[in-house]
């Protein structure tokens, strides 16, 4: 019942369009002269005018059929593929600009802190001690 709903509703697929290429709604909103909110309520509703949406997709580097034809499925794939193919078709756009993180290196890194931290904590306690039992002592 609702998904038919959804598939053509304009606001949400210039939401996932807007997300897509990393800009908020007040990005969005300044480019197009309007406020946060306004943007706010394009995005939830389900149709617009057809000068606004070619407005909208101009600032979001689209087409308004892009816009109108957008599906999550299609893009995952469009995405997907891109990806897949652009190394074996020779694409150097993408190669190189992988980062390497190795999340076991980070971890590493935070239980020698987190070991630093203790020492030093340790000694602090110990320093303590022996002010007290000096005190106690006189």
């Amino acid at each position: 019942m609702s998904t038919a709903k959804e598939k053509n509703h304009i606001g949400r697929k210039i939401s996932r369009v807007r997300e897509l290429r990393g800009m908020k709604q007040e990005a969005l909103a300044i480019a197009l002269g309007i406020s946060q909110q306004s943007v706010s309520i394009i995005e939830n509703s389900e149709m617009i005018d057809e000068d606004k949406l070619k407005e909208i997709a101009k600032v979001l580097g689209v087409t308004p059929d892009a816009i109108i034809h957008f599906s999550d499925e299609a893009a995952i794939n469009n995405f997907n593929n891109f990806y897949d193919n652009s190394s074996s078709q020779g694409n150097s756009f993408n190669q190189g600009m992988y980062t390497t993180f190795n999340p076991l290196d980070k971890l590493v890194e935070v239980f020698e802190e987190n070991k630093s931290l203790y020492e030093r904590l340790l000694a602090a306690e110990k320093e303590k001690n022996s002010y007290l039992e000096k005190m106690l002592g006189k």
